[in-house]
């Protein structure tokens, strides 16, 4: 755990990879033992518990910041923060429920400036989950301190209407 905690700033109960099972330059396997007693269990189809499908993809984002950790040319300077740029073609198979381990595998795809293009897969019992692309990009903290203080430290609420 200690190397997953060096790597990203997640914690729980917003820390969904358990285990590093390999890693290297280009891809990551990693691990999510999902709890039965998850907090987010109690709300979401209490009668019949599943892990909801943002939560699936947050695990991936998660393992490609730790792979991205790995490199030096992907280290996060100071002054910065990687955040998700891109979401793209998310394909959920099957559900996932309480006391399953997910396999998380994730592969770095492309490097183009600061963003760095990724897929991931989730399986479980050697059943594919969720397959999906995204892209991490290096934004400067001092856009994100500004948004706050603009807002009284809260981000600005999206309506719809």
């Amino acid at each position: 755990m200690d190397l997953i905690h060096s790597a990203i700033p997640h914690r729980a109960p917003f820390l969904f990879v358990d285990k590093i099972l390999e890693r290297n330059e280009k891809e990551i396997h990693a691990e999510w033992t999902v709890r039965a007693d998850a907090p987010f269990f109690e709300g979401h189809y209490p009668a019949h518990p599943i892990v909801p499908g943002v939560l699936l993809c947050e695990s991936v984002f998660q393992a490609g910041a730790i792979l991205c950790s790995h490199d030096a040319r992907d280290r996060v300077p100071e002054g910065s923060v990687p955040v998700l740029t891109k979401i793209g073609d998310a394909r959920f198979k099957h559900v996932v429920r309480p006391g399953e381990t997910l396999a998380i595998h994730v592969t770095l795809d492309d490097r183009i400036g600061a963003a760095r293009f990724m897929t991931g897969r989730v399986q479980s019992g050697g059943r594919t989950v969720l397959r999906v692309s995204f892209v991490v990009a290096l934004a400067p903290l001092a856009d994100h301190e500004a948004l706050d203080s603009e807002h009284g430290g809260a981000h600005p609420k999206v309506t719809s209407g």
